[in-house]
């Protein structure tokens, strides 16, 4: 699963550059607070297993009004160290590598 260039963000962690992209419309399900926000990270110039962190704040643009925090580049930062802490090769093939960062996310009933 590829990051489609438009819309995307550059950032360079440890010297190395990904691009990022969070959705700008939520998902039915993150429209409704029923799940939360995730983004996807991906090396910029090489293919590879791409990198889906799901976060603990609702959707910046949720349907039903609930607060949120906007994902900034040092929370990407954050999440693309430790899922390379934990395994995640941005340069090699595979399936995406999940990190869940949802401690705390309450969902809307």
């Amino acid at each position: 699963m590829a990051i489609g260039r438009k819309g995307s963000r550059r950032i360079v962690v440890d010297g190395t550059t990904y691009r990022w992209r969070l959705r700008r419309r939520p998902t039915y399900s993150q429209g409704l607070c029923w799940s939360p926000c995730t983004y996807t990270v991906e090396h910029a110039d090489a293919s590879g297993a791409t990198l889906v962190v799901t976060t603990n704040q609702p959707h910046p643009s949720n349907w039903v009004g609930a607060p949120s925090v906007a994902v900034l580049p040092s929370d990407v930062s954050v999440a693309i160290t430790s899922a390379l802490a934990q395994g995640w090769n941005a340069t090699s093939p595979g399936s995406p590598f999940r990190l869940d960062q949802s401690d705390g996310f309450v969902s809307s009933p």
